[in-house]
């Protein structure tokens, strides 16, 4: 079992940053990483991901030029960061960990085995 704990999230305004983190209680090495959000009321929606090598990073389309991820397996942590954030970035940002091995597979929520609990983004107008 693999432990994930999120943080950096909180309550900015339109145009703010903010740089989210995740933790693995194991070595994320063998792993995808991966955040997704879901806002409420929502799915839970796939943002961005980073394979085990630290290469093939993904976005979706609208966090595109705006959110980065990465990665820093010797601290077993993920990041990511959020620049010029809007209203429609609200939600709970979720990582997770998963053997995937081709970056069309980031998006489906059922390749991934571990998710940590969230951290709640709030992006006023």
């Amino acid at each position: 079992q693999v432990q994930l704990v999120e943080s950096g999230g909180g309550l900015v305004q339109a145009g703010d940053s903010l740089t989210l983190a995740c933790v693995a209680s194991k070595r994320t090495n063998a792993y995808t990483l991966a955040w997704f959000r879901q806002a409420p009321g929502g799915e839970r929606d796939f943002v961005s991901a980073i394979m085990w090598n630290g290469r093939n990073a993904d976005y979706k389309d609208s966090v595109k030029g705006r959110f980065t991820i990465s990665r820093n397996d010797a601290k077993n942590t993920v990041y990511l960061k959020m620049n010029s954030l809007k209203p429609e970035d609200t939600a709970v940002y979720y990582c997770a960990a998963g053997y995937i091995d081709s970056p069309p597979y980031y998006p489906l929520v059922d390749e991934y085995e571990y998710w940590g609990q969230g951290t709640q983004v709030t992006v006023s107008s």
